[in-house]
């Protein structure tokens, strides 16, 4: 659970920033979007070997940008 205490002379503007950037980190966010719909194993299978494709194929260009 994220949590921000706001300090005293802190503004709450600055406390809501910083609760934002703490949501955003921790991946909270991220992981509700996920599970507000049921997605078959087979799919995360196949997007999960879709994005280990993707990394292959940037990391390919990177080394042949460095050579």
């Amino acid at each position: 659970m994220v949590k921000v205490e706001v300090r005293k002379g802190q503004s709450v503007e600055k406390a809501i920033s910083i609760f934002k950037k703490k949501v955003k980190q921790s991946g909270l966010m991220l992981e509700l979007r996920e599970r507000s719909f049921f997605t078959k194993k087979s799919d995360l299978l196949r997007e999960k070997k879709k994005k280990a494709i993707l990394r292959n194929k940037y990391k390919v260009l990177k080394e042949k940008e460095n050579n």
